[in-house]
């Protein structure tokens, strides 16, 4: 019988149901040349390589965030299998020792004493005002004047030796594996990587990796002896609660986005296409909510629903699922008040492709419209979805942080930017201050988000044809 029981909430569906959407639409535009051309276009920018890695970086740690799981309780054999109420993640599983290696309260990064003092009992019966060792932070230092320094450099140089062997074996096995595909030697396909002379700007998305793996290797081997980026208010690592924190900052920004395009694209491109009464509709009800200011429609709804959950506690019965049902919510409100851009875009390009040639031949023939939408208005407007699209999740992120931070964005038993963010702004004017939750929280979600841009830079040159048009794209040589 299973250790465990699989647990899939609301929101891991929708994630399942989007890699899934995601998995069958590449399986498509591969079959398709001039669908697939746009998308050559990006894989030869640089900028929009470098941002696609750490973005699948960002991807991984959120999937396996995303596969959670009850382990089973130790019972005896006859009984009938008992699991746990708390609902873990394969993430949890892997940061096991962060997760369970907490201390009393804020200790600094790579400290091995708490930040704040203590009265302690003297030997000979006084007390004293100290700065109390840790329970696990640097706790295998026998002499921590003596060996802290030494043991931190140690592991360090292990870390990044390390990092540079698993980095240096991906590009040996990447090469020789692309050396076989184009039927070269190996060092010929070395020699074409490392110069810039294949289509695909491969040595940046190994240059991108080289720092990643060196720091993820030097992270690991430190989090074995000490708490790297320390520890909050609560005793729980801050490197922990960051790494749990990007499946929400993902969530937020993949399934608003998932929400919010079918309802832009239904009414833009039939506002657009129909026109009269049906495009004045349309726009009174955008404009309508756009004149509504968005926070304080988010901020109603979101607390109408926490009244919701509250007044019908038995249909949440775990705080899990409390807390993933508040942030499909908060998905569904983003969702609903942020199409209205997208839906402006699109009555205007169908406004404009309605008129050209073909499409009056097609009305000329008899051709139904749902017919002269589906195959000829959507798919010359699909660039304006993507370009948006992608460009929306930078905002929807920052979006979620901003909500926390004033205390309407997602449940505060939930990990994300956001509630660090809003967990260590008081903490800046203690004396001494409090930085490192701030600081890692900015420097996640400035990596996620600048990752996020440079790939949707690269994917609006390569599909808006008013940039192709301008600057045409460069010819390399094929590896």
């Amino acid at each position: 019988m299973s250790g465990f029981e699989i647990v899939i909430l609301w929101t891991d569906k929708l994630v399942y149901l989007l890699v899934a959407v995601i998995a069958l639409t590449v399986w498509y535009v591969r079959r398709k040349e001039h669908l697939l051309a746009p998308w050559r276009r990006v894989a030869h920018s640089p900028s929009g390589m470098v941002g696609l890695t750490v973005l699948l970086v960002f991807i991984v740690i959120g999937l396996l965030d995303s596969m959670h799981y009850r382990p089973r309780l130790q019972t005896t054999e006859s009984s009938q299998p008992v699991y746990a109420v708390e609902v873990l993640s394969v993430l949890d599983l892997v940061l096991q020792p962060l997760r369970s290696h907490g201390e009393k309260t804020y200790s600094a990064p790579l400290a091995t004493h708490g930040y704040a003092k203590e009265t302690a009992t003297l030997p000979g019966g006084g007390e004293q005002r100290i700065f109390p060792r840790l329970v696990y932070g640097g706790a295998h230092l026998v002499d921590v004047e003596r060996d802290y320094g030494r043991d931190v450099a140690r592991r360090a140089v292990i870390g990044v030796a390390a990092g540079l062997a698993v980095w240096l074996a991906g590009v040996g096995l990447f090469t020789a594996g692309m050396a076989q595909r184009r039927r070269v030697v190996v060092r010929e396909m070395w020699r074409r990587i490392w110069r810039g002379e294949t289509t695909v700007p491969w040595r940046a998305v190994w240059l991108t990796l080289l720092p990643l793996c060196v720091l993820a290797a030097a992270a690991g081997v430190l989090a074995g002896g000490y708490h790297v980026l320390g520890t909050d208010k609560v005793g729980q690592d801050v490197l922990y609660e960051a790494l749990k924190s990007i499946r929400t900052a993902l969530v937020i920004g993949t399934l608003t986005t998932l929400l919010m395009v079918p309802f832009a694209i239904a009414f833009g491109i039939t506002a657009g296409y129909f026109g009269g009464w049906i495009d004045d509709l349309i726009q009174y009800v955008y404009t309508t909510l756009n004149s509504i200011p968005g926070v304080l429609l988010i901020v109603a709804s979101v607390l109408m629903m926490q009244v919701y959950i509250d007044t019908h506690a038995d249909l949440f019965p775990t705080a899990v699922e409390r807390a993933d049902v508040k942030l499909l919510v908060l998905c569904a409100i983003l969702g609903l008040t942020n199409w209205t851009d997208l839906c402006r875009l699109l009555r205007g390009e169908t406004l404009k492709l309605r008129e050209l040639e073909y499409i009056q031949a097609a009305h000329a023939f008899g051709v139904r419209d749902v017919r002269i939408i589906t195959r000829h208005i959507l798919p010359n407007a699909m660039y304006l979805v993507l370009i948006s699209t992608v460009m929306a999740f930078s905002s929807l992120v920052l979006a979620e942080a901003v909500l926390s931070y004033i205390g309407v964005g997602v449940d505060p038993s939930m990990y994300s930017y956001g509630t660090m963010i809003n967990g260590a702004r008081l903490e800046m004017a203690r004396d001494p201050m409090v930085w490192w939750s701030l600081a890692t929280a900015f420097v996640f979600m400035v990596t996620l988000v600048l990752a996020a841009n440079l790939f949707a830079d690269s994917v609006r040159d390569a599909f808006d044809p008013r940039v192709r048009i301008a600057r045409p794209p460069v010819k390399m040589q094929k590896a």
